[in-house]
């Protein structure tokens, strides 16, 4: 009989971090044959996770930072952690957090080295992208379980594909009832990054190579309002972005006056990019996140290497990349001209209906 076994993965990033990791989960899942359990911080996760078999239960941390005898969360993490100490582990986390984050709460938990695979022992190679390092780092066991588990033939993780619960498709469907917005083919746009917000307000455009300023936003808008009149736009982030994404609305909308404001949570935007028509963003979580549900999409890159970090879409949807080292430094040294044409060209691969709005394909 064949045995199985619940594979635990930790991984502190961030929303497109977490994304990135869902070819890997399912992988593991298949292989040890019981749904994952995964390490995370904050409350996305799960959100993100919702609709997917190869996850089965999430241990959440509010913050990996502070001394662990003053955060009850982390305590409360070792404790979750030790009740799966029998499981296989794979820390998918780079060296420096793992020294001084996660080993220390791995011994707190009892969790025998041997059940611990490391994916900073797996070097990466040069230009590598992350679902390549993660797809190498599957195909690897912890010492423990090697008897047991054989390595089959080793093989692609594929790209991130997720999906979307009926509560939140019918969650998406009502925001967009109350703004009249239903039966209109949507392009979002994302123009915030997990850089734009600091405690104090909006960091200056200056130290921010993701930002690109409001004016070519503007333009671009009315460059899709001129190629697609039926269209309506969205300025999408998160609700901590939304005094941001009004002030910009505000520049925007001379232009472009309908655009509207979507800062929405997850589970909502979830439900939004599965039938969105197209998406216009920084490279930031929310691109990786439209990718995954399938959205054609145009992602403008700043200070990192697209070779590396480029989203990348398990439905086979359209990724369409812009800038990016080493030739493109930071965002704003990409063109309005570059933005409106490679959208312009985006195939689209889902179906229509008489209206013009995208249908999920499943």
């Amino acid at each position: 009989m064949k045995m199985t076994c619940s594979p635990v993965v930790a991984r502190f990033g961030r929303l497109g971090d977490t994304v990135l990791l869902q070819p890997l989960l399912q992988k593991l899942s298949l292989r040890y044959g019981q749904p994952c359990h995964l390490l995370a911080l904050g409350d996305g996760p799960p959100v993100l996770f919702s609709a997917q078999p190869e996850v089965g239960g999430f241990i959440p941390l509010a913050t990996q930072y502070g001394p662990l005898w003053m955060r009850p969360g982390r305590w409360r993490a070792v404790l979750a952690l030790s009740r799966l100490r029998d499981c296989p582990f794979y820390i998918a986390e780079p060296a420096f957090r793992t020294r001084t984050k996660l080993r220390p709460m791995l011994k707190l938990a009892g969790i025998p080295p041997e059940h611990c695979q490391f994916i900073e022992d797996l070097p990466a190679c040069e230009d590598e992208h992350w679902l390549d390092w993660l797809a190498r780092f599957s195909d690897t066991t912890p010492m423990a379980f090697r008897e047991r588990w054989e390595l089959g033939p080793a093989g692609p993780c594929g790209a991130p594909e997720l999906n979307v619960t009926a509560a939140e498709r019918a969650d998406g469907e009502r925001w967009l009832r109350a703004r009249g917005l239903a039966q209109r083919p949507l392009v979002l746009l994302q123009p915030a990054n997990k850089r734009t917000m600091r405690w104090n307000g909006v960091r200056a455009a200056a130290d921010d190579v993701k930002s690109w300023p409001a004016e070519r936003w503007a333009a671009v808008a009315r460059a899709i309002r001129q190629r697609m009149p039926q269209a309506r736009l969205l300025l999408c982030g998160s609700p901590a972005e939304a005094g941001y994404l009004r002030a910009l609305q505000a520049v925007v909308r001379v232009g472009t006056p309908d655009i509207g404001v979507a800062a929405l949570p997850l589970g909502c935007l979830k439900a939004l990019l599965e039938t969105a028509h197209s998406m216009i963003s920084v490279d930031t979580g929310p691109a990786h996140l439209a990718a995954a549900l399938g959205c054609p999409l145009v992602v403008l890159f700043g200070g990192r290497s697209p070779r590396t970090w480029a989203p990348r879409s398990g439905r086979g949807s359209a990724v369409s990349v812009i800038g990016g080292l080493p030739d493109i430094q930071r965002v704003d040294q990409i063109e309005v001209e570059q933005v409106a044409q490679a959208w312009c060209r985006l195939p689209l691969c889902r179906a229509e209906d008489e209206s013009g709005c995208l249908l999920p394909t499943d």
